[in-house]
């Protein structure tokens, strides 16, 4: 479990701004694509979408863990989504999901993916506690009770797994998450708006941002290709969806995610 649990150090872990399942596998995924090391252009959305429709990827007690193969040589690496009301992620399982665990999977990272999926499903099944995750205030308490949960499940999965997590446990001390900070990613709600007979209108809280937005003359045109995303000066924009008034006006509802 040695991939969650540098996700869960390295702020990889977000609480979930709504339970619609599309949108938390594409702010999932789109955090993964922005981590250095992960190569330019991986189509995580894309891999986990497609794969999601032919695979169900829930792993039980309010857990589900979509993933993406990729075809290069790299790390095992994942993003955790909690959201406190759950999100409907099957029309054949109404139980709701909290906590959605996406991994990236290199070619070279098959093996120890697989292992890393079997050591969660031992800890779900033997020490998991699924009121806590239902009752969480905060993504605090959410944060440490999933580095418990990797922290016990040492006693129930294999030496290799165990070695790995005491070597991750004797770092110097995990740093509490300020719940004013929770991760190593600034996210920004925007809408754009645009229209033949006006001039392109960003609104966002960010000033900086939204002035950088203004000043993009192709914003239209990047967020409908591709996979309705494009990057800017270090921020990724998504688009999450649109609606269309009189006169051809277009209002595009984002979100923004830049690393800190």
């Amino acid at each position: 479990m040695d991939s969650l649990l540098d996700a869960l150090q390295e702020g990889r872990l977000i609480e979930l701004p709504d339970n619609e399942k599309q949108d938390a596998l594409q702010l999932l995924a789109h955090i993964i694509e922005a981590i250095p090391s992960v190569p330019s252009g991986t189509d995580v959305a894309g891999l986990v979408l497609k794969r999601e429709e032919t695979y169900n990827t829930i792993l039980g007690r309010g857990f589900a863990v979509p993933h993406a193969r990729a075809s290069f040589d790299g790390d095992l690496y994942c993003a955790v989504g909690w959201s406190p009301s759950g999100v409907a992620y099957s029309t054949t399982d109404t139980n709701p999901i909290h906590i959605i665990i996406m991994f990236l999977v290199p070619d070279n990272q098959r093996n120890h993916y697989l292992k890393e999926i079997s050591n969660i499903a031992k800890a779900l099944n033997e020490l998991h506690n699924e009121q806590t995750l239902k009752t969480a205030g905060d993504l605090n308490i959410v944060r440490n009770y999933l580095l418990d949960l990797v922290s016990s499940a040492k006693s129930i999965v294999g030496p290799e797994a165990r070695a790995r997590m005491i070597q991750l446990e004797a770092r110097e001390n995990i740093p509490q998450v300020d719940l004013q900070n929770i991760s190593n990613f600034l996210m920004e709600p925007v809408t754009i708006i645009t229209g033949t007979d006006m001039k392109q209108i960003t609104l966002a809280q960010n000033k900086e941002l939204a002035d950088l937005l203004d000043k993009s003359f192709n914003i239209v045109e990047s967020l409908n290709k591709n996979l309705n995303y494009f990057d800017i000066s270090g921020w990724r924009i998504l688009k999450k969806n649109s609606s269309i008034y009189q006169s051809g006006r277009i209002a595009y509802e984002c979100l923004a995610i830049k690393i800190k």
